[in-house]
């Protein structure tokens, strides 16, 4: 038996998160106002719940992120296959992730690669050169580290 997952990532501002690893994977940010609409108008959530996000009504706590590939359910704009949450937290990443990400370049890419993601927030914390490989690790804007191959 599959079982069906996301990965969920504590954020200060989830919503920029989900464009910056939207930008940095492919992915779609998912369209939820559909959902959030039937929702407000049968007074079973409160508007201040939700912000405008890229022109539509979102989640005021919450976003994800899917591969565009993947299917979705229709009605709640859910994505029902590669995904990344963003949830909103108040307090501030403290430490070392104990789970990240690696991303994948095309070969002879990974250079333009770390252009892009700078230019989208990310930053370069080091170089990494073992036997087994070669890889930078990077930051998203709220410091959360990813691996660039």
């Amino acid at each position: 038996m599959t079982l069906h997952w996301k990965l969920v990532i504590d954020a200060a501002d989830p919503h920029a998160q989900a464009d910056f690893w939207a930008a940095t994977l492919g992915y779609q940010v998912e369209d939820n106002s559909a959902l959030i609409e039937r929702l407000l108008g049968l007074g079973a959530v409160p508007r201040e719940a939700t912000v405008k996000f890229h022109g539509r009504d979102a989640w005021r706590e919450l976003v994800a992120v899917r591969h565009p590939d993947d299917p979705y359910d229709a009605d709640s704009g859910t994505g029902l296959g590669r995904r990344l949450l963003f949830q909103h937290v108040p307090e501030a990443k403290t430490g070392k992730n104990r789970l990240h990400i690696d991303v994948h370049t095309a070969q002879g890419t990974r250079d333009a690669e770390v252009a892009r993601l700078e230019g989208l927030g990310a930053s370069v914390l080091h170089h990494v050169k073992e036997p087994g490989g070669e890889w930078l690790v990077m930051a998203d804007p709220e410091g959360n580290e990813f691996c660039l191959h």
